[in-house]
């Protein structure tokens, strides 16, 4: 099979010299395809299978067809592309507009993946996690000719969004609690991860550990609870009432006020790194020392949380390996006929222990 095809009556791209690049005015055309052609002695079909990466191209010849490339700045027509084959090499993201560490670190795992595998990344943002909100910024990835949407979906009015997606669009959920979306979906075992954390803290000695929740509206902040509760309830421990409030230090701080006038907490476990950061201020303007009063762990293992004071034990979440999980899941259904059954993929989180975790005191007698 013929590796390259010379055009009659042109000399050898062997034997051509490439001039250097030369600067051209902003009036000047764009070079196109067939200008790299005549520079590097080729057709126009092998410039085609360079810049498509087809093996069956000489390494002299595609070397040469690069260098006409760089000499002529020649860009690729995208636009021509996605007419020719029907495929933009474009993935939508649904993200939502937060300053919240699980989602922003999500979206940036997400393209990170994306634009590492050769693919261009638009972002559609919504402020409100509601139904209608959501499907607009679905149908304006649409319009744009993405060729997949990945989502992330915090609640379940995101997922329920993707199911009215037109009809062929391949859509991926990211977080939640997944299993029920109809359409593949990639999150962290986030009651495994709370079930470490709990279990961490009995096993250090603790009587009964008590939680601070985010939002139960959201599926993770629930499954972070029953993963708390199921693991006291096995080891037969005491289960205090569950305390829930945003995803914030002011959370945090409001409910380790109340939790500090209580001489019986000697251990807390918070749903994120953000609360435990307001827990461990509440518990210091109460007197209670963290982690010989008091022994606390929160779960994200923000890139800060190893400079709290004291360093925190956290559950750690691994945001790139969700972002390549989910570009992989949305490529393979992207090659998959329809009717094949949805995925649910799900990561492991794994323990970090440091310092704010120790066993308690033994009682005075």
């Amino acid at each position: 099979m013929a590796t390259s095809d010379p055009v009659p009556g042109v000399q050898p791209a062997t034997d051509l010299p490439v001039p250097a690049p030369r600067p051209r005015s902003g009036k000047e055309r764009g070079s196109v395809m067939r200008d790299v052609a005549k520079l590097a002695g080729v057709s126009h079909q092998t410039v085609s299978r360079v810049i498509n990466e087809h093996p069956n191209v000489r390494a002299e010849t595609r070397e040469r067809v690069l260098a006409a490339m760089r000499s002529l700045n020649y860009r690729r027509n995208l636009a021509a592309r996605t007419l020719a084959t029907r495929e933009s090499h474009t993935l939508g993201i649904v993200g939502f507009e937060t300053t919240l560490f699980g989602p922003e670190s999500m979206l940036y795992g997400i393209e990170s993946a994306a634009r590492a595998a050769g693919y261009l990344v638009s972002v559609a943002t919504v402020r409100d996690l509601s139904h209608r909100p959501v499907m607009e910024a679905v149908d304006r990835l649409v319009q744009h000719g993405v060729d997949g949407i990945i989502a992330i979906a915090p609640k379940p009015a995101v997922t329920t969004a993707l199911t009215h997606a037109p009809g062929g669009m391949v859509c991926v959920a990211v977080g939640g609690d997944g299993g029920q979306a109809g359409f593949p979906t990639v999150r962290v075992d986030n009651a495994a991860g709370a079930r470490l954390a709990t279990r961490h803290l009995l096993d250090l000695g603790h009587a009964t550990v008590h939680h601070v929740a985010g939002p139960l509206d959201w599926p993770e902040a629930q499954a972070r609870v029953d993963g708390w509760r199921d693991t006291l309830y096995a080891a037969g421990a005491v289960v205090p009432p569950v305390t829930a409030g945003w995803w914030d230090a002011a959370a945090g701080y409001e409910q380790g006020r109340r939790l500090a006038e209580d001489p019986s907490v000697t251990a807390v476990f918070c749903a994120n790194d953000r609360i435990a950061l307001g827990v461990l201020r509440a518990m210091h303007e109460s007197g209670r020392r963290v982690p010989d009063d008091v022994s606390v762990v929160g779960f994200d293992d923000m890139p800060d949380s190893g400079y709290f004071l004291p360093p925190l034990t956290t559950v750690h979440q691994d945001f790139a390996e969700l972002g390549r999980r989910a570009l992989a899941l949305l490529l393979r259904n992207l090659g998959l006929p329809d009717g094949d059954a949805p995925e649910d993929v799900v990561v492991a989180p794994r323990l970090i222990p440091r310092v704010s975790a120790i066993p308690p005191r033994p009682s005075l007698p």
